[in-house]
This record gives structure tokens, sequence and C-alpha cells, in this order.
């Protein structure tokens, strides 16, 4: 009995990240999986990770409770940054929108629960069936398993502070938003091709009412444009996921000061 509580203060750090991962990991943190189902998994990958590794004795003292908040950040940090490159397609989603004219009708997205353009819902769901059927979701438990390669359980602090955090995060929503223009512009190009068009309408043919024709003939060719480019926005994504799960390994390098 000794020995379990000896060992347990490990346990609960492996606990703590793991359930941080949980929190902000893309697909693992949706408001549509139950919290009794994110708890049992978390215990479980924390389990399996406990009787997989060589963990060191801690002690319970005023250092373990810094442990712990490194743990939280650790998790809530790798896990954020992989979403925010995945929120990408909402962002080209919002671009399409404002083109075609949805932007006035933001449903909500039950997954995150918060308000989301219409486009960027449907794409969304098409990049989350991607990851599904790639098992790319296999990769980001992977990165939680071998996130203590780069940041031990015994590591006291992150360097926040630290420039290389800084500027990688930077370059990070930089890279969000190239991937998101490169995805919405063949649609929104078009579309303002489109508007060209209908400007020299009205100007050559006054009688053309461009106001009333334009909507919907853009949200025709909209929705022709986004059947037409489907092929190369799942290029994209797997780009997306590629780049996510490769900014995932750098930012705990950077955490684990690994050069």
């Amino acid at each position: 009995m000794a020995e379990i509580f000896d060992w347990f203060p490990v346990f609960l750090l492996i606990l703590v990240r793991v359930s941080a991962f949980m929190v902000t990991l893309p697909f693992f943190s949706y408001q549509n999986i139950p919290a009794q189902l994110k708890i049992a998994l978390s215990v479980f990958i924390s389990w399996m990770m406990f009787f997989s590794g060589d963990w060191p004795v801690l002690e319970i003292d005023y250092t373990y409770f810094l442990l712990i908040i490194k743990e939280a950040l650790t998790g809530l940090t790798v896990g954020l940054i992989a979403m925010i490159l995945l929120y990408a397609v909402q962002i080209a989603g919002g671009f399409i929108d404002i083109k075609m004219g949805f932007m006035i009708a933001n449903v909500i997205d039950p997954q995150t629960g918060a308000q989301s353009p219409m486009i960027g819902s449907y794409l969304y769901t098409f990049t989350i069936l991607f990851i599904l059927a790639t098992d790319a979701h296999h990769l980001l438990l992977d990165g939680v398993y071998y996130s203590y390669q780069f940041v031990p359980v015994d590591q006291l602090y992150l360097p926040f502070g630290d420039e290389a955090v800084i500027s990688f995060v930077v370059s990070t929503f930089s890279t969000m938003f190239i991937i998101a223009f490169q995805m919405a512009m063949p649609i929104v190009g078009s579309l303002f091709l489109v508007d060209v068009a209908l400007g020299m309408v009205s100007r050559t043919v006054p009688q053309v009412n461009v106001f009333v024709v334009g909507l919907p003939l853009k949200i025709l060719a909209g929705f022709i444009i986004l059947v037409l480019v489907m092929a190369p926005f799942f290029v994209i994504v797997q780009h997306l996921v590629e780049t996510m799960t490769l900014t995932m390994r750098t930012l705990m390098e950077i955490y684990g000061g690994v050069s």
C-alpha cells in the first residue's frame, strides 16, 4: 500500500496533463462529447501511460504544486495551438460567406458552442471527417503520449518568456491565416470576377437591376465553384493536419529546451 501511494503523485501529474489536452485538443474537446466520456478517456490514457513509462518518485511538497500548474499549462497550450490551426477552416468559410452573402446567417456550431459561418461549418465538418478517416486523431493522441520525451514530468517551469516561444506563436498565427487564404482564394477570387462582371453589366445595361440579380447569381456561382474545388480543398486539409502535428511537436521541443 505504501508503494502505491509513492507513485500516486506521478500518476496525478500525468492525469492533469492528459485532462488538459482533452480540454483543448481538436475533436476530443467538443461539447457534443459527454463530459463523463472525456473523464473516463483521460483516466484510461493516463493509466496506460503510467504503466508504460519509467517515472521518477516525487514527493508532495511546495514544488509539487508548481508541477501541477506546469502540467496543466503544457496540455492547455499545446492543444490550443493545434485548435488554432484548425480554425483556419472556419476563417476560410467566413471569407467565402462574406462574398456569397451568407454572413448574415451565422449558425451555432454544436461542436464548439459558438457562432460560426455556414460555409465554415460545412467545410469544418468535412475536415473532421477527413481527420477521422485518415486516423489523424491517433496522431494527436501520440502527441499526448510522446510529450514526456520533450517536457519531462519533473521539469519545474515552462519558458513562456523565451523569445523562441513568442516568435513561434506569432508564426503559427501567420500560418493559420495563410492556410485560410489558400482555402478561400479560389471561391473568393471567382466571386470577385462575378462582381466585376455585374459591374460591367450595370454600366452597359442600366435597365438590369444588379442588386436583385447579383445575390442569387453569386450564391449559385459560389456553390458550383465550391463543388469544383473540393478535391484541392482536401489536399490543403492534409497539409493543415501535417502542419498541426508538426506545430505541436515543435512547441513541446521549445518547452523542453530541445534545439
